[in-house]
C-alpha cells in the first residue's frame, strides 16, 4: 500500500461521528444539523429540465476538456462576474467534475516530489483536502495559521523565506472556510510576488465565492487580482470555482479550474489518464447554469435573510460575527470546542462541528481550538430553533 495514506487524518465527520459515540439525544427535540456545509435550498427547476434534456449525450464518451459550450459558458461567466476580459475558453479553462476532485488532483500533478522537502502551504484552518493532497503527492503540509487577533487576515509575509523556498504549491481559500474571510488586493500582490520569487504555484479555492451579502460588492477573486496587478497571463495561478453552493447542485459534481494556459495543459494531460471526464447530461446543465444569475441571486437573499436573523441571536451568547462571505459563523467557545458541540448534540440534538477539527497545530497553537462551525444551510425556522436552543445550552453554562 501506498505509505503516505497512512499520515491521512480521519475525515472531520467521522471524527465527529467518534465523538457523538454512545450519545443519545432527546428525542422530543428534532434533529437540526449544521456541522456540514451541504446545501439544503432547492435546485432551480432549469438546471433539472437542463439536465434531462443533456441525456442524448450519453450515448458518446466526454472529452476530458468538456464541450465547447461548457468551457464558453463558463469563460463568459468569469468574464461577466469579475469585470475582466473572458479567458480563452480552450486553453485556459477546463471544467471538472467538482472542486475537491480537481483540488485534490492538482497537487498530484504541480508537486515534484524528488525534491527532497517538498512543502504544499496552506491555510490553518483549513478544507481538510488540502492536507491529504499534499501527503499523498510525496510532499508535507505547512500551515499558515489565520487567527482571530488579526481578523483572519492572510499574512503570508510571516512564513520565513527558507519555508518558501521549499514551497511548490500554496492552498489558498477565499471566501475562507470556515472564517469567511476574503483576501484583499494587498495579499494578493504579496503572495503574487513571493510565488514570482520562489516559483510555487497558486491554487485559489474560491467555491463560496457567490454567497455574499453586498450585491454591489462581490468578493475579490484571484483571477480579477491578477488582472488588476497587470498579470493577464495569470502565471502560476489557477482558481476552482463550483456549481454547488453557487446553484445548490452538490450531486452535481460539477465545477471548472481557470488561469495559467500552460498549468492546464498539463492538468489536462493529467487528468486524460484520471479518467474524469464530466458527463455529457452534467455538462448541458452546468452550461445552463453558468448562464444564469437570477437564481443565484434569489440564493444570496435566502442567506441574507438567515445571517441577518441568526448572527445576532447567535452572537448574543457566542463570540462571532457575520463573514465576509460564505455560509459559517465561526464562533468563539467558553468550553472547550469538542465538549461544547458534544454537549450541544447530547442535550438540544443540534449539530456544529469542533473547530479543531479543521485545523492543526501550528507555531505552538491549533487555531480553530475554541471555535465551532455553524452551518446556516437549513431553511431560516430550522436555523431560528437552532439558535434558540444554543443560546439556552450557552444559558446553562
Amino acid at each position: 500500500m501506498n505509505p503516505h495514506l497512512a499520515k491521512l487524518q480521519p475525515y472531520p465527520f467521522e471524527k465527529l461521528r467518534q465523538l457523538f459515540a454512545g450519545i443519545t439525544p432527546p428525542r422530543d427535540r428534532k434533529e437540526i444539523k449544521l456541522s456540514i456545509g451541504e446545501p439544503q435550498h432547492g435546485t432551480p427547476d432549469f438546471i433539472k429540465d437542463a439536465l434531462t434534456a443533456g441525456l442524448g449525450g450519453l450515448s458518446a464518451y466526454p472529452a476530458t476538456n468538456g464541450s465547447a459550450a461548457l468551457r464558453g459558458a463558463i469563460a463568459a461567466w468569469i468574464a461577466r462576474r469579475y469585470g475582466i476580459p473572458a479567458p480563452d475558453a480552450a486553453t485556459q479553462v477546463l471544467p471538472v467534475t467538482g472542486s475537491r476532485e480537481a483540488l485534490f488532483a492538482f497537487a498530484q500533478c504541480v508537486v515534484d516530489a524528488s525534491k527532497p522537502g517538498a512543502l504544499v502551504l496552506a491555510p490553518n484552518p483549513f478544507y481538510q483536502i488540502y492536507e491529504g493532497a499534499a501527503y499523498l503527492a510525496g510532499a508535507a503540509p505547512a500551515f499558515l495559521n489565520q487567527l482571530p487577533e488579526n481578523g483572519f487576515a492572510t499574512d503570508f509575509r510571516a512564513i520565513p523565506a527558507a519555508t518558501w523556498q521549499r514551497v511548490q504549491l500554496a492552498y489558498v481559500c477565499s471566501p475562507g472556510n470556515p472564517t469567511g474571510k476574503v483576501m484583499n488586493l494587498d495579499e494578493w500582490r504579496t503572495l503574487f510576488e513571493l510565488s514570482d520569487e520562489h516559483g510555487f504555484v497558486i491554487a485559489a479555492d474560491e467555491c463560496y465565492s457567490e454567497i455574499y451579502f453586498d450585491e454591489q460588492s462581490p468578493p475579490l477573486g484571484g483571477l480579477e487580482a491578477a488582472r488588476r496587478l497587470g498579470r493577464d497571463d495569470y502565471r502560476n495561478l489557477v482558481m476552482f470555482s463550483s456549481l454547488s453552493k453557487r446553484s445548490n447542485v452538490p450531486g452535481l459534481r460539477s465545477g471548472f479550474v481557470a488561469g495559467d494556459a500552460a498549468i492546464l495543459e498539463k492538468f489536462w494531460l493529467y487528468r486524460t489518464y484520471h479518467g474524469c471526464a464530466m458527463n455529457p447530461a452534467v455538462q448541458h446543465a452546468s452550461a445552463a447554469a453558468w448562464g444564469d444569475e437570477a437564481h443565484v441571486r434569489d440564493n444570496r437573499r435566502l442567506y441574507q435573510e438567515k445571517f441577518d436573523r441568526v448572527a445576532p441571536l447567535i452572537a448574543g451568547h457566542l463570540e462571532t460575527r457575520v463573514p465576509d462571505a460564505g455560509f459559517y459563523l465561526w464562533a468563539r467557545t467558553p468550553i472547550g470546542d469538542n465538549d461544547f458541540a458534544r454537549e450541544l448534540h447530547r442535550q438540544y440534538n443540534v449539530t456544529v462541528l469542533p473547530g479543531s477539527f479543521l485545523a492543526r497545530e501550528a507555531g505552538g497553537v491549533n487555531p480553530g481550538a475554541n471555535f465551532i462551525r455553524i452551518a446556516l444551510v437549513a431553511g431560516l425556522d430550522e436555523c431560528l430553533e437552532a439558535a434558540q436552543r444554543i443560546g439556552d445550552f450557552c444559558k446553562s453554562l
